[in-house]
């Protein structure tokens, strides 16, 4: 059974985005799984036009580079026009209430609503919160059904925050194929391995973010060594003088430990145990990251470089995933009535 996955340009490629995924996909990943740079999931939002595109041929370097076959590689947006085909059929499979149901449209919107409201507008500053919205935000689940369903793609591995998403798709697919006729394959959402977690080097309380404002504590795939090590050195760690593993009381240490094990091997307890300062931790991490991005750095600049051959392998890419998806585009098109 296939599997769609997709990463979105919102920033660099960093480490727990390696660790805890990218590097999977090129180990795991079957002959017929898919792997896509959701360029267009990054519109919902106001955004920079010219850095989206930087960023999505920067993340198709970094699949590539990280060992996913090629073949098995695409940009979002090169199948916009058999997407924007596809999400209006669901659009109009779909029902308003199932949209605004969708936890993330209403945090969203929400968020943007309160922000306005905070400069003194009351209700009126409500109003005009929700008013700046942007439509795709509420009608972006569709776009992700669109995105599974045009690949018939089996299994969707999925974090708790797009669980909703994939039933919505479920219930589109269903709904349709008993409406207009059988055409599209009824996805599972299934919960990826475990990844590693890689927190955030200056603030372990939070994730590693691709759009974090600080980059102090991020560590890209393509920093420079040197890069590397300065972040690494700079980590906040916690009370105490001998390394330990304990997530709970410590979890600047508890953080390098994990990053340690998930490039090294072996449990971060264990590791702990190898160390008699925090000094040295750093040290052994710095070295263990710079490894493990090294070879991932340099192919994906090669890539970057020859601008001609990343065209050239993203429109492959864009061909196979158009020809894989275009019978059930045309099949969903006829059933319902447009062709």
């Amino acid at each position: 059974m296939s599997k769609l996955s997709g990463i979105t340009p919102s920033g660099h490629v960093h480490l727990g985005n390696h660790l805890g995924a990218v590097r999977r996909w090129a180990l795991d990943g079957g002959a017929d799984d898919l792997y896509f740079v959701a360029d267009l999931h990054g519109m919902t939002t106001p955004h920079n036009p010219a850095r989206l595109r930087s960023l999505a041929s920067e993340q198709l370097a970094v699949l590539i580079a990280a060992g996913i076959d090629p073949e098995r590689v695409f940009v979002q947006s090169d199948l916009a026009r058999e997407l924007g085909a596809l999400i209006w059929v669901l659009e109009c499979t779909c029902n308003y209430g199932e949209a605004a149901r969708m936890i993330q449209f209403k945090e969203k919107s929400a968020a943007r609503s309160a922000s306005v409201e905070g400069g003194g507008g009351g209700m009126d500053g409500k109003s005009k919160g929700q008013a700046g919205v942007r439509l795709s935000l509420l009608t972006y689940p569709a776009l992700m059904a669109a995105d599974i369903l045009l690949q018939g793609a089996g299994e969707v591995p999925v974090g708790e925050d797009q669980r909703q998403h994939v039933e919505l798709t479920r219930t589109l697919a269903k709904r349709f194929n008993s409406t207009y006729g059988e055409v599209f394959t009824v996805p599972e959402a299934v919960l990826p391995p475990a990844g590693a977690r890689v927190k955030d080097l200056t603030d372990p309380t939070r994730k590693m973010s691709k759009s974090t404002r600080d980059a102090a504590g991020v560590v890209f795939v393509l920093d420079e060594p040197d890069q590397v090590r300065r972040k690494i050195r700079r980590a906040v760690t916690d009370g105490g003088s001998v390394p330990v593993h304990a997530p709970d009381t410590r979890p600047g240490m508890a953080n390098l430990l994990e990053i340690l094990a998930a490039c090294r091997g072996g449990s971060p307890s264990d590791l702990a145990e190898e160390f008699s300062s925090y000094g040295a931790v750093k040290d052994a991490v710095a070295d263990a990251v710079i490894e493990e991005l090294q070879p991932l750095r340099e192919r994906a600049l090669t890539l970057l470089d020859d601008v001609a051959e990343l065209e050239r392998v993203r429109k492959a890419g864009a061909e196979r995933a158009r020809e894989r998806g275009s019978h059930r585009l045309d099949a969903a098109l006829r059933m319902i009535g447009a062709n």
